[in-house]
């Protein structure tokens, strides 16, 4: 099978087998880069928890953010920074969360162009097949043709078809495991949610507890006072 009768393939499909191809290629791309992209923020997103089950403070999570600019978990940080130390956890909850949908969008960007190739390309598909059928029966009608060549446009105008499926099996097992990708960023989002509202508490008990002692030395201290000044 050389250039030509590909070419010749295509033409007996109404040109179907054309926009196919670019559907192809728009399906890899969008295979590609989304990829590429989730992989990056599975990774990054393992790395900020990592730091934060290790308790590391504040210039290592901002040196992070230097070098990770374009991850939506740094979104949930800055949150944090953001906040007031007296903030309630409810509040700042409410605040992360709100940063977290906005970054939703962002995560399953161009999904749906490969959702849209793999319900377009078995129907194209099935279009070029009946266009081919057509011109199989063109040669049936002629008397010196034989069955051989019916037999071997119809095969032919099933290229189509086969060509329609390939490409709709591709993209489905590829846009199965990028959703899967989706949830597991969404899952590294809403434990980071979780980690910062408990960083959170944690800070806010310490400070409470750092004050109340020095309330608690401070009342220690003025009753001896008093006890000299009366000597």
């Amino acid at each position: 099978m050389n250039i030509s009768h590909l070419i010749q393939l295509a033409n007996d499909s109404g040109g179907t087998l054309y926009v196919m191809v670019i559907l192809l290629l728009i399906a890899l791309t969008v295979i590609i880069e989304r990829t590429r992209y989730l992989s990056s923020m599975l990774h990054g997103g393992e790395q900020i928890i990592d730091m934060l089950k290790k308790n590391q403070g504040q210039s290592e999570l901002k040196a992070f953010k230097e070098k990770q600019k374009n991850l939506p978990h740094i979104e949930l940080i800055d949150v944090l920074d953001h906040e007031p130390a007296n903030a309630s956890s409810a509040v700042l909850g409410d605040h992360l969360e709100e940063a977290l949908m906005h970054q939703v969008p962002k995560l399953d960007r161009s999904l749906w162009v490969l959702d849209t190739v793999i319900t377009l390309a078995p129907l194209l598909g099935l279009f070029g097949t009946i266009v081919g059928m057509f011109n199989a029966f063109n040669v049936m009608g002629d008397i010196q043709n034989n069955t051989a060549q019916v037999t071997g446009g119809i095969a032919e105008a099933l290229i189509a078809t086969a060509s329609g499926l390939m490409i709709a099996i591709i993209g489905l097992v590829f846009f199965n495991g990028l959703h899967t990708r989706v949830r597991e960023v969404l899952h590294q989002l809403e434990t980071i949610k979780i980690m910062l509202v408990n960083r959170h508490e944690q800070h806010q008990w310490a400070t409470t507890k750092n004050s109340a002692s020095g309330h608690a030395s401070h009342s220690h201290t003025m009753p001896s006072q008093h006890v000299r000044a009366g000597i």
